[in-house]
């Protein structure tokens, strides 16, 4: 991906979620995050990804009203940014953070809790620090008279 097409990804980003947060005014798109934006080479496509937060059927209504808000967005767009051509905008679920989550909780299923030893060890060493301040076994006071 070059350099140009990356910012542009980012622009568009940016600008779509202020557009849905502001100007979106169907009732059917809740709480929406726009998480990556893939634009295709030639400018005629864009895949925009959404985290929404709700039920299978929120989200369901929420993708539905968002597929239906892409063109007012293009128009949107169209305004805002100084380019000739405005992608096509197809709204796509964002799955990556299920994705993780599934991927995290296989491996602390599958690898043993980490040891707490060297936590002990890091408490021991303060505890003997403070007794030596106390007895007064710390630093020097810097004064031989």
């Amino acid at each position: 991906m070059s350099k140009r097409l990356a910012r542009l990804n980012e622009q568009l980003k940016r600008e779509i979620s202020a557009l849905v947060r502001t100007q979106v005014r169907d009732p059917r798109v809740g709480l929406v995050t726009v998480t990556h934006v893939e634009t295709a080479g030639d400018l005629g496509s864009a895949r925009v990804r959404v985290r929404i937060i709700g039920t299978d059927a929120e989200r369901a209504e929420t993708l539905a009203g968002l597929k239906a808000a892409a063109p007012f967005l293009r128009h949107s767009l169209g305004q805002i940014l100084s380019i000739r051509h405005i992608p096509e905008l197809r709204f796509m679920e964002d799955h990556s953070l299920d994705h993780a989550l599934r991927i995290e909780k296989i491996l602390s299923d599958v690898l043993p809790a980490p040891e707490r030893e060297g936590e002990d060890e890091d408490e021991e060493a303060t505890g003997e620090a403070a007794a030596d301040d106390e007895q007064g076994g710390g630093a020097p006071s810097g004064s031989d008279a």
